[in-house]
């Protein structure tokens, strides 16, 4: 997949008298589409789907889910064809009106509703045996996109230049990027991943994947859990992209960059402490919760 632009480091230039240096690591940028951690995940596996010689891809999203839009696109420039398994029946008949969804049908996705019930047998053999015989075969891609593959691919977020840092930062969705990360950190840094779930199977997950022990997880800031937000986190994403110009998203950066500010002002990183934000993309999420703040008549997301 041809990187669009670099993956830019950029300093954030704090006002505050707490001697932090931080900075963000624009992974957002490296494609218009396939966005950040999403790009990682999916690198090795679409080479992967062509080598066993694959025509199709099927994985698993929500109604908003960052993977589908970025696997659609991805199947669409490599020539796949693709098939999302989507959570929640209901949504079958509001594509047109969810930006997420109406984008990967854009796109050539295959698009099948599941009740919830089933989709959370989604990692069931049985499940599966009747997608391959209903939808052919397919090469299959987990929900979130993590897998050894994927690990691979976030394993190539760190760089040679980034080893200045003492604290790596990154949000948790299923754990997959911070596993990555962590696995290429180095002795000095301290990997600090901020979930966008409530819960603490977190970390069991990780450590699956995760070949280092330099991590923790800092549980406070979900939100009340997935998807879920409230009125001063959209205040905080928008008044961070006024100031320092680098958008936010409401499910994941958002509230890992609202965890990273709020453990500065209590002190949490040492003085002189340099710390590495990884932005891994998403924001194609936030029309879809848009949608969701205007109906609520909540302040927008800019």
């Amino acid at each position: 997949m041809r990187i669009i632009k670099p993956s830019l480091v950029h300093n954030v230039p704090l006002r505050t008298d707490k001697r932090i240096s931080l900075y963000v690591k624009r992974e957002d940028l490296i494609h218009p589409f396939v966005s950040g951690n999403k790009y990682r995940k999916l690198k090795y596996n679409l080479k992967e789907a062509q080598l066993q010689g694959h025509h199709t891809l099927l994985t698993f999203g929500g109604a908003y889910s960052n993977h589908i839009a970025a696997t659609a696109y991805a199947g669409q420039l490599y020539n796949l064809q693709t098939i999302g398994i989507i959570r929640g029946e209901e949504l079958e008949g509001k594509i047109e009106v969810n930006p997420t969804l109406s984008f990967a049908r854009s796109c050539g996705m295959r698009l099948k509703f599941v009740s919830r019930a089933h989709y959370r047998q989604k990692n069931q053999a049985t499940f599966l045996d009747g997608l391959k015989s209903e939808l052919g075969a397919f090469y299959l891609i987990p929900e979130g996109g993590t897998n050894a593959l994927a690990i691979k691919g976030c394993e190539e977020i760190l760089q040679d230049s980034d080893d200045k840092f003492d604290f790596i930062c990154c949000c948790v969705g299923t754990g997959g990027t911070i596993s990555g990360i962590i696995n290429t950190s180095l002795e000095h840094q301290k990997v600090l991943g901020f979930p966008a779930l409530k819960g603490g199977f977190l970390k069991q997950d990780i450590r699956k994947f995760a070949t280092n022990d330099n991590w923790d997880l800092m549980e406070n800031y979900h939100f009340g859990g997935y998807g879920k937000i409230k009125p001063e986190l959209i205040a905080f994403i928008n008044r961070f992209k006024n100031t320092y110009d680098i958008p936010l998203d409401p499910i994941y950066t958002g509230k890992m960059m609202f965890g990273i500010v709020d453990l500065i002002a209590q002190d949490f990183f040492p003085k002189n402490s340099k710390i590495l934000v990884i932005h891994t993309g998403g924001l194609q999420g936030i029309d879809g919760m848009n949608l969701k703040l205007k109906q609520k008549g909540w302040p927008l997301i800019e």
